[in-house]
This record gives C-alpha cells, structure tokens and sequence, in this order.
C-alpha cells in the first residue's frame, strides 16, 4: 500500500513539473517576442509604459509574493497536521488571488476607458511600436490574470478536498502541487512586473 502511495506521489510531481514546463515554454515564447520587439521600437515600449500605472503593478507584485508565502504556510501547515491553519491559509491566498484580480479589472478598466485597447482607434492613430507594446500588455497581462483565476479556482478545490479529509498529512500531494503551480504564476508576474511598468 505504501509502495503504491509512493508510487502515485512520484507519478503526480512529474507530471506536475511537466506541467509546468509547457507553461514556462508557453510565457518563455512571448517574453522573446516582447525582447525582440523593444529592441526594435526601445523609445516607444519607453513612452508607452510610462502611461502604465506602476502603483497598480507594484501592489500587485506584494499581493503576489504575500499569496506565495501564505501558500507555502499552508503546505507546512498540512504537513505538521495542523489542518485548520491549512484550510485558513488556503484562503487568505484564495482572497490574495481575488484581490489580485480586482486590481487587473481597474487597471484595464482605466486603460480602455482612456481608448486604449486592441484595435481601438485612439491606439491605432498611435506609432506602431506603441500599439504593439499594449498588443502585448493586454495578451501577457490577461495570460496571466487567467492563471491567476484558474489558480484561485484549484485552490478552492483544495480546500474542499482537504477540509473533507480527502487530503491530509500523509498524502498531501495535491497541495504541494497546487504550491508549484501558484508559485510558477508569481515567478511569471515577477518578469512581466519590469517588463511592462519600469521599462527603460
């Protein structure tokens, strides 16, 4: 029983890490394009993220780091057997998530509020190098405010599971997962955070 435990324990990490590894390749690709690209237009993706507002990015760059922590407790937590603590900290970063997103909805609101979105005609009458660099804002950005949501979503799971004993201190493999998962969506924002809000 033990062995097979184990066995499934491995099975799950790897595929978990390759996993991850399609989306390490997935945002790998578009942080090329975006290199490529502000190496080709540096003085407009310069004027361009300077219209960004980078108290938004920064609050959500803390609110990131901070959900990571209260993930990472909530593993340790788990794993002493202390499954209230567990279940308390699943949801603070469920909330950490929540507010996350609130921030991105008023952020994008201001932005397309102002005209600029894909296509639109404000953005259009703007230099090309301008247009592609909040081409790119909107695709990585809402990318990643999609992980975000998702990531959310398999964190109530978790804590549905582990609050029906589903998952515990002996077999806490679906946390730990979670974990890798939620801390790969806070690596991604710590790259896009300068990228789009303190590019020079």
């Amino acid at each position: 029983m033990t062995h097979n435990i184990n066995k499934d324990y491995i099975g799950a990490k790897i595929g978990m890490w390759l996993f991850l590894f399609t989306e390490i390749l997935l945002f790998g690709g578009l942080f090329v394009l975006y290199s490529v690209y502000l190496h080709r237009y540096p003085d407009e993706f310069h004027l361009a993220g300077q219209e960004l507002n980078v108290y938004f990015g920064t609050a959500n760059t803390l609110v990131l780091l901070t959900s990571s922590f209260s993930m990472a407790l909530s593993i340790t937590a788990l794993q002493k057997e202390n499954k209230k603590l567990c279940m308390v900290l699943l949801i603070i970063t469920m909330v950490l998530a929540c507010v996350f997103l609130v921030n991105k909805y008023f952020e994008w609101g201001a932005k397309i509020h102002h005209g600029i979105y894909p296509d639109s005609p404000t953005l259009l009458e703007r230099p090309k190098g301008e247009i592609i660099f909040f081409g790119l804002y909107y695709i990585m950005t809402g990318l990643h405010g999609l992980h975000v949501l998702i990531g959310a979503l398999i964190i109530f799971v978790v804590l549905v599971l582990v609050a029906k004993n589903r998952v515990t201190s002996s077999d806490f493999v679906a946390v730990e997962n979670t974990g890798l998962y939620w801390h790969l969506v806070d690596m991604i924002w710590i790259y896009l955070f300068p990228l789009f809000y303190l590019v020079v």
